[in-house]
């Protein structure tokens, strides 16, 4: 079952997140962003949210706008791929594989950084989509 699968990796995260963010893990309760899909929303996962003393921000319906992976992930891949020609589905493989991998630390804090931002947009319009 996927909220099994699910719940044994936020059961993973936790130790993980204990070592090398121990910030994160000491505040009044950790925060965790994520989408509503059903893994996500499960009851067992619910369970395991709160057993694990995990907060989670209430995710509103699904926006690009608000979407990390849409709005700066995705954005920034599409450009690494434009004018590139793939001759193998390895080379496309290899390419979807190093992308991340050749992408800092700030890549990824710039693209969380403007979450608020986007958010108070979201709010300000009433919930429409904004970029």
């Amino acid at each position: 079952m996927v909220a099994d699968y699910y719940s044994l990796e936020l059961e993973k995260m936790m130790k993980k997140l204990t070592v090398k963010q121990p910030k994160l893990i000491n505040r009044d309760k950790p925060l965790l962003l994520h989408d509503n899909a059903k893994a996500h929303s499960a009851k067992k996962t619910s369970a395991k949210l709160r057993e694990l003393g995990l907060e989670t921000l209430p995710d509103p319906p699904y926006s690009p706008d608000l979407a990390p992976t849409d709005y700066h992930f995705f954005l920034n891949f599409d450009n690494f791929l434009r004018g590139r020609k793939f001759n193998s589905e390895e080379a496309v493989k290899n390419a979807f594989e190093n992308f991340p991998r050749s992408l800092s630390l700030e890549f990824f804090r710039k693209g969380l950084s403007c979450l608020p931002e986007k958010w108070q947009k979201c709010v300000d319009g009433n919930g429409e989509h904004f970029d």
